[in-house]
């Protein structure tokens, strides 16, 4: 069984992994920044280490390593899983501590776990960082989505970039898990006939959590290899849910 570190682990798919790694008998700790939401996971998840820390902060990080390191000793498996999204806005009307609170979590926070992970995993001779891809990794554009998908953009080139230069014995992967049902997912959204549309989208091509976490946590801790690519929702998927789309019905949220 491996030792699985998840930043953002305490809600979401972040969750949904722990959950999923839990079931199955691997050893985890969580993070998260909300005090009130890491008690109450902590509560629920009462064989993990579940704890505070700010993925902006590498000092916070540390701690995080350490605190996981100290409760199940060397880490197999480090997931940068933080990210958060921003109100769907032409950039020069997002309010610039918007913009920086993405960028920085999204991608200092990954800058950060890649580096603290990176470094520990080298003193221990083993282990493999996964970076969470996201809308723009691709280099896919959505209007009113610029500063986000630049900060996923970025995380893609970082992944690729690290599994260059990680150490012997380290290796660096990306895990994509297409859409998910999160608040991420409609978050932003002002316009009520603009969230219906998308969700015509959302209900052909996304996902639950219980559906897509389990399957990311299995491969996320058994495709360990340098550089590996994991995708859920793959270009084959996305044709064949359009073609058949009119043969089904599916309303991803309803009560």
């Amino acid at each position: 069984m491996s030792t699985v570190v998840i930043t953002g682990g305490t809600r979401g798919i972040g969750l949904g992994m722990a959950q999923a790694l839990l079931a199955t008998g691997h050893r985890v700790a969580v993070c998260g920044t909300d005090t009130d939401r890491v008690a109450e996971i902590d509560s629920r998840l009462s064989d993990a280490v579940v704890t505070t820390a700010d993925v902006t902060d590498r000092d916070q990080l540390r701690a995080f390593w350490d605190a996981a390191t100290a409760r199940f000793g060397p880490i197999d498996i480090w997931i940068n899983n933080a990210g958060i999204s921003h109100d769907r806005k032409p950039l020069w009307e997002l309010p610039a501590g918007d913009a920086r609170r993405v960028l920085e979590t999204n991608l200092l926070g990954a800058v950060n776990g890649s580096a603290v992970a990176l470094a520990g995993m080298a003193a221990q001779r083993h282990g493999h960082v996964w970076n969470m891809e996201g809308l723009g990794s691709d280099g896919r554009t959505v209007t009113g989505l610029a500063t986000y998908g630049a900060s996923k953009r970025a995380v893609t080139y970082l992944t690729k970039a690290l599994a260059k230069e990680v150490p012997e014995g380290v290796s660096v992967g990306l895990l994509s898990p297409g859409m998910v049902v999160t608040d991420l997912l409609t978050h932003g959204y002002d316009d009520p006939a603009q969230l219906a549309k998308a969700r015509k989208v959302f209900n052909i091509l996304a996902d639950h959590v219980e559906t897509v976490a389990p399957w990311l946590a299995e491969r996320a801790v058994t495709r360990t290899r340098n550089g590996a690519h994991v995708r859920w929702l793959t270009t084959g998927k996305v044709i064949s849910r359009f073609a058949t789309a009119p043969l089904r019905t599916r309303d991803l949220f309803a009560a």
